[in-house]
């Protein structure tokens, strides 16, 4: 199985919509997931990311399916830290959560890092998680104790559209990075494509390995002037 993690396009995020830059972000996606031939779609239940899997459905005549557990996190991600002031630890200068006290921390322990300890992270987290082992198995594949038994080979190629924060908390799992080194190292912009497989092994157990990580030529392809979350061309 190969599975395809899309963030939404440019949001409104006053009205959970897209915004003109982020429908053609999501038309240049569409392309690229017709190309990859995707076999099933699914959603976060929040507006932009329905709207941004709702051109690749219509190209491939689907009908995505909403997954409750992929919301994106909100309140969950706001932390005193470092000044007192409730922001996201998205915000929180990345050079924190490497300081000697954080960097060392293992992936049982990384909630403990500073900014993440004071937030709601570790139980919004929790969601994510186990929705995605449910969702996994359905796929054919149960986690256990890191690794997946396969139930059964799935030869699909599975889309789902979700977000920054969401994406990003499920891939550290998925890849058992450390919750503060995934903070602190990977950003996640409009329409990356991160693309996992799940090869078959003949001994019955799987793990989920990383063949690109918020790809983005979609939008190369399509002429558009890059801007990576906003704020700067790449």
């Amino acid at each position: 199985m190969l599975l395809y993690i899309i963030r939404h396009g440019e949001p409104d995020y006053t009205t959970d919509t897209l915004t003109q830059q982020g429908r053609r972000e999501a038309e240049a996606v569409s392309r690229r997931m017709v190309k990859s031939g995707i076999n099933r779609v699914f959603s976060s239940p929040m507006g932009r990311a329905r709207q941004t899997a709702q051109p690749t459905c219509d190209k491939l005549g689907l009908t995505y399916t909403v997954l409750d557990w992929a919301h994106e996190i909100e309140d969950g991600r706001l932390t005193d830290f470092p000044l007192g002031k409730r922001q996201s630890v998205t915000y929180v200068p990345s050079f924190y959560y490497r300081t000697p006290e954080n960097i060392n921390l293992d992936y049982d322990h990384a909630f403990e890092a500073d900014g993440f300890r004071q937030s709601g992270m570790k139980p919004a987290c929790k969601r994510i998680i186990d929705g995605g082992r449910d969702f996994l198995e359905k796929m054919g594949y149960r986690e256990e104790n890191g690794i997946y038994r396969i139930l059964r080979p799935n030869e699909e190629r599975i889309a789902l559209f979700c977000h920054g924060a969401m994406g990003r908390a499920w891939i550290s799992h998925l890849l058992h990075i450390p919750i503060h080194i995934m903070w602190a190292s990977f950003d996640y912009s409009f329409t990356g494509v991160t693309v996992l497989e799940f090869p078959h092994y003949e001994e019955g157990f799987t793990a989920p390995r990383c063949l690109s990580y918020c790809d983005l030529s979609h939008l190369y392809e399509d002429g558009q002037d890059i801007r990576y979350n906003k704020r700067f061309s790449i």
